[in-house]
């Protein structure tokens, strides 16, 4: 039975990166590959007025489905199958509630360039969080 993998998404050019070396090393990972998508809109919603709110998720929702689907059809062109994930929230809390809650084996996420080790230690990273936080090995690109 092939590992359950999880590779959160969001767009970026890490996160593109990160999807270009699984393609490039497709022949070692299983032909089924979980995305994740969190759409991180906490921030925004303290300025925007309570009858609105549900309209400004639909909204992120349906932004959110469609970066995935952008995402999905990079991994269906190199023969993988996708399962698609779409969560509200904090990444940094979000991505590891996902792998642990739905028992993932493996979790591949990149790191963002021009961050650093003082700048992590001081800030966090979603990545360094992630990677303290899931039961499962993590693969960092």
């Amino acid at each position: 039975m092939d590992p359950k993998i999880l590779v959160p998404v969001d767009g970026s050019t890490t996160s593109q990166k990160t999807i270009s070396k699984i393609i490039e090393q497709k022949d070692r990972f299983p032909k089924k590959i979980s995305l994740l998508h969190v759409v991180d809109v906490q921030l925004a919603y303290r300025m925007i007025p309570e009858f609105q709110l549900e309209m400004v998720k639909d909204n992120a929702r349906k932004a959110g489905k469609v970066l995935l689907d952008k995402q999905a059809e990079l991994f269906h062109a190199a023969g993988f199958e996708t399962e698609l994930l779409l969560e509200l929230g904090s990444p940094r809390h979000e991505i590891p509630r996902v792998a642990n809650e739905q028992d993932f084996q493996l979790l591949v996420i990149g790191r963002h360039a021009g961050t650093g080790e003082i700048r992590d230690v001081l800030f966090g990273s979603v990545a360094n969080y992630v990677l303290h936080n899931v039961k499962c090995p993590v693969l960092l690109f």
